[in-house]
């Protein structure tokens, strides 16, 4: 979704009296046998009588017709039942709204999720959803498109491209999308000369890699350096070297040791503010999962206070 209100900022309104829940389910994320998970759920609203309505999304109807067409049936709280990118196109739809939001994780990582300590017992999740407490949540923005996990340009869009193909051919695995990662590190040809403004230094560089983070628990996971950037509300900014195939190969197994390091591997800078010109008109850009292209230059920025996110009360992630 391209934000019309990116000038203005996103900061979201005091959250909407009405108690009532809309779940909506992408039948395409994760792995799991849907009907057996849609079981479940309804299982679960049964606790809460007339507070929950499920409603699946498939391929007729994309996330953002049916979040706003929940937000216009009245729900007060729309719940995201997926994978991030599921999740990220929810709240791009949310964003300084004042509904709440809700995760039900079902996708292959959930970043997003796990970074809230959001439960991935489906029970759980909606026991979690109905006691309704919400806090502010930031959400990054790029030329009007929201992204909750990182932006990125360079060999990561190429990733993406590999493991769908490999998700097609042997269904959907952390397996399957770590070795996307490794063919892809080892096969990637075109670094992107650019030109990078961050807290007030000018950057030019010849990358294949630049990775705008805005998850603390997706570096940490990775064993990688920065989220003490993103917990002082600014974003996490990688720059990898231009080398050899083979070297960014090695980087890739670093990374899935958790051994990267600065300055050998990356070049790390913080800001709120970020703005990547490249010498092409416009770039392929990845965000939380999903691609999109965009012109350049790319300028990313981040909303403080854009959703009110509902997670537990101990949430570090927010």
């Amino acid at each position: 979704m391209v934000l019309a209100r990116t000038h203005a900022g996103l900061k979201a309104p005091p959250p909407t009296a009405d108690t009532s829940i809309c779940v909506l389910m992408n039948e395409r994320a994760g792995s799991d046998d849907k009907q057996d998970v849609a079981d479940q759920l309804e299982t679960a609203f049964a606790r809460y009588p007339g507070r929950f309505e499920l409603r699946v999304m498939g391929q007729g109807s994309g996330v953002a017709d049916s979040c706003a067409r929940a937000m216009k049936d009245g729900f007060g709280t729309i719940v995201a039942v997926g994978g991030d990118g599921t999740v990220t196109g929810i709240a791009g739809q949310l964003a300084g709204t004042g509904r709440r939001m809700g995760i039900i994780p079902q996708g292959t990582f959930n970043f997003v999720a796990r970074g809230l300590g959001i439960p991935e017992d489906i029970a759980e999740a909606v026991d979690l959803i109905a006691s309704g407490k919400s806090r502010p949540y930031a959400v990054g923005e790029v030329n009007g498109e929201i992204f909750l996990n990182n932006a990125s340009l360079g060999i990561y869009p190429q990733i993406l491209k590999e493991r769908e193909g490999t998700y097609r051919r042997w269904g959907r695995s952390r397996l399957a999308a770590h070795w996307s990662v490794l063919w892809t590190f080892l096969s990637f040809r075109t670094p992107v000369r650019m030109k990078v403004r961050v807290g007030g230094q000018v950057i030019r560089a010849k990358t294949p890699l630049a990775f705008v983070a805005r998850s603390a628990f997706q570096l940490e996971h990775y064993g990688l350096d920065g989220a003490e950037c993103i917990r002082n509300g600014e974003f996490a900014l990688f720059l990898l070297p231009d080398v050899t195939r083979w070297e960014l190969l090695l980087r890739a197994l670093r990374l899935a040791g958790k051994g990267m390091k600065p300055e050998r591997d990356f070049e790390l800078f913080c800001g709120t503010d970020i703005e990547i010109e490249t010498t092409r008109g416009s770039q392929l850009v990845a965000m939380d999962g999903e691609r999109v292209r965009l012109a350049s230059p790319l300028r990313f920025r981040m909303h403080a206070d854009a959703l009110h996110m509902i997670a537990p009360d101990n949430s570090a992630g927010l």
